[in-house]
């Protein structure tokens, strides 16, 4: 059972895209997305949220984890799988 994972995205950004490759390979099947660029209201919200402006931004269960170098920081680590446990 992994977490549950959201990630606040736009249709067409790169970095979005790397990071559900790499979430996919990591086993999670489901990913939460929240398109910032069609729903522009969802973009203030997660900027209250995270007081980031860029996109990804990356939730694991109730953790912000933050963009792609950001989880991509975490798996480097050896962090990531437990995250995604929910450990």
């Amino acid at each position: 059972m992994t977490a549950h994972v959201t990630m606040y995205s736009t249709g067409v950004c790169p970095y979005c895209m790397m990071a559900e490759r790499l979430l996919k390979a990591k086993g999670v099947d489901a990913i939460e997305k929240i398109r910032v660029d069609l729903e522009p209201e969802q973009r203030v919200t997660m900027m209250q949220k995270t007081g980031r402006r860029t996109v990804p931004q990356i939730y694991i269960g109730d953790t912000h984890v933050g963009g792609f170098d950001d989880l991509n920081a975490l798996e480097r680590a050896g962090k990531l799988d437990s995250l995604l446990q929910g450990a």
